[in-house]
């Protein structure tokens, strides 16, 4: 394959970046990633800027807020009184606390605020509200 045009399995290396430049994540310092297009596991944003890529091309590309983790949804954040968490839990802001679904389900919320009596939590992926910047590097298509 000369191409990617979006239902392969690719192999390729990524840095991401948030707008100011801070780096949030990439694969340089491990193994590349390896998936398999057009199943749902990446962001439309990234997954479209891999379309038409060639092995062994680099680009960089920006995928708006709305193609990567949208907006911050007000909705998810949420107050939890102090006797609702484990008391060896110091509640400091920034902190990624986990939660559990009715359905069994783990849910990752960071602690957006702490008050006397209770803390703010947040559910919103941490990328939420950024329009993100991608380096690539496509290695292989199969």
């Amino acid at each position: 394959m000369n191409q990617v045009t979006g239902n392969e399995t690719v192999k390729l290396h990524y840095t991401g970046k948030l707008g100011d430049g801070q780096v949030f994540d990439s694969s340089l310092q491990r193994e590349p990633l390896e998936v398999k297009l057009g199943e749902g596991k990446l962001i439309p944003g990234f997954e479209k800027g891999l379309v038409s890529m060639k092995v062994n091309e680099k680009k960089t590309i920006t995928i708006p807020k709305e193609e990567a983790y949208g907006e911050v949804e007000k909705s998810l954040f949420q107050k939890i009184p102090n006797e609702n968490l484990p008391p060896e839990i110091k509640p400091e802001v920034g902190m990624g606390l986990m939660s559990q679904n009715p359905d069994g389900s783990e849910r990752q919320l960071r602690v957006a605020d702490v008050k006397e009596g209770f803390i703010i939590v947040d559910a919103n992926h941490p990328l939420a509200g950024h329009d993100l910047t991608f380096e690539l590097e496509l290695l292989e298509i199969k």
